[in-house]
C-alpha cells in the first residue's frame, strides 16, 4: 500500500525513518545477511550468496533492499560488488528506535487502564 505525498508530510522524519527501516528488516533474509556482514567484520563480495539457501538473483534484490535503506554499502570492485554495514546510518536507526521505545516505555503501567 502506497502512502500518498500528502500523507507522508504528516510523519516526523523519525517516524518515516523507523519505519522504512522496520519494513526492511522484517524480512528473516536481510537479518541474515546484515548478520553474515557483522560476523566477517569486513566487506563481502560474492560470498553472501553461498551462505544462504536462497537464489543469488534473490540475494541480490535483498541486498538492493538494504543498500537502499541505508543499511549497508556497495562498492564496486572490478566485476563485483563488495558490501558492508553502514554503521553511520545503523546506529542512527537504533538511536531512533530507542528513543521511540522509551517513549512507549513512559505509558500506563496500570494493570486496569485499558480494559
Amino acid at each position: 500500500m502506497r502512502i500518498t505525498q500528502d500523507k507522508i508530510d504528516a510523519f516526523s522524519k523519525e517516524e518515516l525513518n523507523l519505519a522504512k527501516f522496520a519494513r526492511v528488516l522484517s524480512h528473516p533474509a536481510r537479518l541474515a545477511i546484515l548478520r553474515i556482514l557483522a560476523e566477517k567484520k569486513a566487506c563481502i563480495c560474492g560470498e553472501i550468496v553461498s551462505e544462504l539457501p536462497l537464489a543469488q538473483s534473490t540475494v541480490s534484490e535483498h541486498l538492493r533492499e538494504l543498500k537502499m535503506a541505508g543499511l549497508i554499502r556497495g562498492e564496486t570492485e572490478g566485476p563485483s560488488v563488495c558490501y558492508c554495514i553502514d554503521y553511520e546510518n545503523l546506529n542512527s536507526f537504533f538511536k531512533d528506535l530507542t528513543e521511540f521505545g522509551s517513549l512507549l516505555g513512559k505509558g500506563c503501567f496500570d494493570e486496569n487502564c485499558c480494559k
